[in-house]
């Protein structure tokens, strides 16, 4: 019998930074609204910039602060 697998870890990576990036832009949209002429680029930066390595970090600070 054949067991079915799923995505493999680097499948399943990518897919997760999708989704967080997904969220960081979210997010940077949410503060671009209220901060108007800032551009997203900044807005983005300034909220990764405390856990710059990868996007599991930055997330992982972002949710800290909600």
């Amino acid at each position: 019998m054949k067991t079915a697998h799923g995505p493999n870890l680097e499948q399943r990576i990518k897919a997760i930074r999708n989704e967080i990036n997904a969220i960081i832009e979210a997010q940077a949209e949410m503060v671009a609204r209220e901060s108007p002429g800032v551009p997203a680029g900044v807005i983005r930066n300034l909220l990764t910039a405390r856990a710059p390595a990868c996007p599991c970090a930055q997330y992982l600070e972002l949710d800290r602060k909600e």
